[in-house]
């Protein structure tokens, strides 16, 4: 029986959501707020794309070593820190004055945010039975694609009636109310039989993926070789720790795992409509108010509507599995994802409203049966003694596509724009277009999937 049985049944999932919603908001809110950043700190838009990276940046690096941390020290005592780190960054970030510090309190903010959500995540796979695996994931995918579409329109409201800052400083309550109420209610006791950490592959694993980080980021300064540069030797550094995980006993990042066919084409495969599907969560605010002169409200008013989608996704996903089958849905997912991407390089200055509401709704819509169906997918074949494992890179994996995701549309924008690194509206629809092949790629690897992937999630005989 689970760790959490005493605790009613919506209570772990509620304080499991505080932590994935603030962690999730932070991606996006600052985007909306990304314009009157930029007025304030002296720096140009696009540069302050660093602002979203950096955050996850920092989750993606420190990500690896959430499992060992809270197999070490209890899943409860990290939790319960990762929501005091990531409120403490959220409170310098907010009385930052200049990029140096804003970039290093994002940082803080990511570190915290880094053991929130695979933790987290933990503590919730070790709440339900397989059997209600789905029901486990709907409640961490939720929050995941909620909070990139709320948080444009909290963002706008908050930066049109009070200041950029408060996009900051309105994670305070919320992270000491989810203190309180972790520290409480959630019990997993440490591990008695916990492996060493593996600190030198954490080490190679981090700098490889910082790395290629900053090679993307370069490509947004018109630094092309040092951007190619940097690619390369991250792609040397990740190889070399790819070499030497395969011989490790206790790998901070098991690659071991893609062995299993289901998890391989749920982050990879699925990882690629990610990756495009998190660029608009950079492009469309400052589309909509450096390309269409909208206000910061009015643009996250129009970007909120997704959330229906999501609404949507999650009443049907069950059904919609039992239908069709994960390889259906995701590729159906795919293809659509990329026709709603093309679609958005088609809005202008006379573009009605209506019509770019409806866009942002189909966006929704994509999205969300696009992660949520990745999601469950990835960890549905995972055997119970690997999940930790599995949460920690499936966790690294999921914020890698968002932070490249960012990453290069930003580098599109710096490519794409005048040297004042003004991006004009041509810009944003070579942007998208080029957001839109991404998708398709991953069809070859998505059609490998077979009847009797995530059979056990979808109630259906799983056969050999």
């Amino acid at each position: 029986m689970s760790s959490q049985s005493r605790s009613p049944e919506w209570l772990i999932p509620l304080i499991v959501a505080i932590a994935f919603l603030m962690e999730q908001l932070d991606i996006t809110i600052v985007s909306t707020a990304i314009p009157d950043m930029a007025i304030s700190l002296h720096v140009s838009v696009i540069h302050l794309n660093l602002a979203i990276s950096a955050y996850v940046l920092a989750l993606a690096v420190f990500i690896p070593v959430s499992g060992w941390i809270a197999d070490r020290f209890g899943a409860c005592r990290t939790f319960v820190s990762a929501l005091a780190v990531f409120t403490l960054g959220s409170a310098l970030c907010g009385i930052a004055d200049s990029m140096a510090l804003l970039i290093t309190a994002r940082v803080v903010q990511g570190v915290g945010g880094a053991l929130m959500t695979p933790v987290g995540r933990l503590i919730l796979l070790n709440s339900f039975p397989r059997a209600q695996m789905l029901k486990a994931m709907t409640y961490t995918s939720l929050p995941a694609v909620v909070g990139p579409i709320i948080g444009p329109l909290f963002g706008g409201y908050l930066t049109t009636y009070a200041s950029w800052r408060w996009v900051f400083y309105v994670n305070l309550p919320f992270g000491l109310l989810g203190m309180v109420l972790a520290a409480r209610f959630i019990r997993m006791p440490p591990r008695s039989d916990l492996p060493p950490f593996d600190f030198f592959g954490f080490f190679i694993l981090g700098t490889g993926v910082a790395l290629a980080q900053g090679g993307l980021e370069m490509f947004s300064h018109h630094a092309t070789h040092l951007s190619l540069l940097l690619l390369l030797l991250s792609a040397g550094i990740l190889l070399k720790y790819w070499l030497r995980s395969r011989n490790h006993p206790h790998p901070v990042a098991d690659l071991r795992l893609f062995r299993e066919r289901s998890f391989t084409i749920a982050t990879l495969g699925g990882g690629l409509s990610r990756i495009a599907m998190n660029g608009p969560m950079y492009l469309l605010p400052l589309l909509l108010q450096t390309g269409l002169g909208m206000s910061p409200l009015k643009s996250g008013s129009l970007t909120f509507l997704s959330i229906w989608g999501s609404v949507v996704v999650r009443i049907a996903l069950s059904r919609l599995l039992k239908m069709t089958g994960f390889r259906e849905l995701l590729i159906g997912g795919a293809i659509a994802c990329s026709l709603i991407l093309a679609g958005f390089s088609y809005i202008g200055h006379r573009t009605p409203d209506w019509w770019i509401a409806a866009s942002i709704l189909l966006f929704g819509l994509a999205r969300a049966l696009q992660f949520m169906t990745s999601n469950t997918l990835a960890y549905a074949d995972i055997e119970e003694r690997w999940l930790s494992r599995a949460t920690s890179l499936g966790g690294l994996l999921q914020q890698l596509t968002v932070s490249f995701g960012v990453a290069i549309s930003a580098a599109l924008l710096g490519l794409l724009s005048r040297i004042d690194l003004h991006p004009g509206l041509d810009d944003f629809h070579v942007a998208f277009r080029i957001l839109a092949v991404l998708p398709l790629l991953s069809l070859p690897m998505l059609w490998r999937l077979q009847d009797q992937d995530g059979a056990r999630v979808r109630n259906l005989p799983a056969r050999n």
